[in-house]
């Protein structure tokens, strides 16, 4: 088969030669040329159409999830604005940006809003960005966790977001996992416990206890190249997850940082 980018010139030169003989051939390649190049650039002008919605999109979609699955049990509780609201501050958001995120929060707790809709819809925004889709599922399990659950009935609407966002179960599984972790590590270190912060740690680097010093450097590498912001930026996320992305990094260095001191690593 013809490579695409010839499609449309060799269309065109066999057409021409049908219909006006070889100097027909000439102008239908030309033609078909001008049709090549069309079709290799309309991906590119979909994909920066996608890169202006992306920015808005996210936040709007991030904040009706992230309101539908507060209200999986009945009733969305004060714990529950409360991690919404901190999640605003750590990106970051202008005022303006606040009262859309209240606003899509709210329409997310109503009655029949259409959750797969919603992240259908936002799927075809992502165009199957990797790094878009775990960071959008790790904004409502840390909301989730910040409000005290997830519960059964939360943790079903999860899985419908993961799932639907091309995360399947391991990956789903390891994302609670290392929330659960970063969480951990977090109020160890607050709290001053060497011990617990230590352990927590090595869950936060995915690695065991026992892990060599070249597996945990390797792990290390691998979180901060997963999470780095710039690697990020340059996948289209959007700015105020930027903000979450650098703390995201200094956890995984902090945490490296505890078990390179435990282990006397350079």
């Amino acid at each position: 088969m013809a490579d695409m980018k010839w499609a449309g010139k060799l269309a065109g030169a066999a057409l021409g030669m049908i219909t006006a003989g070889p100097v027909g051939a000439v102008v239908g390649a030309i033609v078909g040329h001008q049709f090549d190049r069309g079709w290799r650039m309309s991906p590119l002008r979909g994909d920066r159409q996608r890169r202006r919605e992306l920015p808005p999109r996210f936040l709007q979609a991030a904040f009706e999830v992230m309101g539908h699955v507060a209200k999986a049990d009945g009733r969305v509780s004060e714990t529950d604005i409360e991690a919404a609201r901190a999640i605003m501050r750590r990106m970051r958001l202008s005022p303006a940006q606040v009262r859309q995120a209240i606003g899509s929060f709210t329409v997310g707790k109503q009655p029949g809003f259409p959750l797969q809709r919603t992240l259908d819809d936002l799927y075809i925004v992502i165009g199957n960005r990797e790094e878009l889709c775990r960071g959008f599922v790790e904004l409502q399990m840390e909301a989730a966790l910040s409000g005290g659950g997830p519960t059964r009935s939360q943790r079903a609407l999860l899985w419908q977001v993961a799932s639907t966002l091309g995360i399947n179960r391991i990956e789903f599984a390891k994302l609670e996992q290392l929330l659960g972790a970063r969480r951990g590590f977090g109020r160890a270190s607050a709290a001053a416990d060497t011990a617990a912060a230590l352990t927590a740690a090595f869950r936060l680097l995915d690695v065991p206890t026992d892990a060599t010093d070249a597996e945990v450097k390797k792990a290390y590498r691998r979180l901060m190249n997963r999470h780095h912001p710039d690697k990020l930026a340059a996948s289209g996320q959007p700015e105020s997850m930027q903000e979450i992305a650098k703390e995201r990094t200094r956890e995984i260095r902090a945490a490296y940082d505890r078990i390179r001191t435990h282990r006397g690593l350079r």
